[in-house]
């Protein structure tokens, strides 16, 4: 049973902020509960935004009473559209020059790091980077290296945008759509992107982390849940069953449920 508070979640605060020379939309929900003292800063997967995570940062708010900071990175949702090819160390750039900044300039100290795919490894490298600056990760279908398995899902979704509905269903979410998909999708099939590796960032982190992965996560197999397992000590590992890349879509109440228990415990 997920943990609810008995008070309704109050409406985030919207704003802009220019954080590494880029205009980024944010949005910031109080704590939920009178006392409550996790802040869980939320990042987002590859193809992201603050909207395409839809209400799930108001749930999270409510199931752990903690406030809740979610942005959309440079490129994505109605941040300041990509300008530029994207290159091989976008993720340690984002988790070593953007997020600092960004928590330096909200006053945010040691928060809990939620992150999906691309975000969880952001999340990774930000953590291994300063392990006492985090409370506690908690990760969705995180990537610590490139897997030919995912790759394959990588190339077909090219050809999926190209030839389906798919670009108009993220415009929906993404205000550029075009260069959004591509910055993501461009690096990913890069050759040089081939030995990305953060494994190297593991053994630093000493926070309570959760890896949270879908059985049929077409972008990932268990081995990245492994990996963590093995670089991270004391790593929790939820895998969950009829659930693809995004556990939050596809099993709503289990990751919630997981992530509020996990959350509740650090305190």
């Amino acid at each position: 049973m997920v943990f609810r508070s008995l008070a309704l979640t109050a409406a985030p605060e919207f704003k802009f902020l220019t954080i590494d020379g880029k205009r980024l939309e944010t949005a910031r929900y109080p704590p939920a509960r009178i006392g409550a003292d996790a802040t869980i800063v939320m990042l987002h997967e590859g193809l992201g935004s603050i909207a395409m995570w839809k209400d799930f940062p108001e749930q999270v708010a409510e199931a752990t009473g903690g406030s809740v900071l979610v942005y959309s990175r440079y490129g994505h949702g109605k941040s300041e559209r990509l300008a530029e090819k994207r290159s091989v160390d976008f993720m340690h750039h984002e988790a070593t020059v953007v997020l600092p900044e960004l928590l330096a300039k909200l006053g945010i100290q040691r928060p809990i790091l939620l992150g999906h795919s691309d975000g969880g490894s952001i999340a990774l490298i930000y953590t291994g980077t300063w392990p006492e600056k985090v409370r506690g990760l908690v990760l969705e279908a995180p990537h610590v290296f490139v897997e030919e398995f995912g790759l394959r899902r990588t190339v077909a979704i090219r050809k999926i945008y190209e030839s389906s509905d798919l670009r108009e269903r993220l415009a929906r979410y993404q205000e550029h759509a075009d260069e959004m998909f591509r910055g993501w999708n461009d690096i990913w099939l890069d050759p040089q992107f081939r030995e990305w590796n953060i494994e190297g960032f593991l053994g630093a982190i000493s926070c309570p982390t959760l890896v949270i992965q879908g059985e049929n996560d077409e972008y990932g197999t268990v081995a990245h849940v492994e990996a963590i397992q093995r670089g991270v000590s004391g790593a929790q590992a939820l895998i969950l069953p009829r659930c693809g890349h995004s556990p939050h879509r596809d099993q709503p109440e289990l990751t919630l449920d997981a992530i509020s228990k996990f959350i509740a415990a650090l305190s």
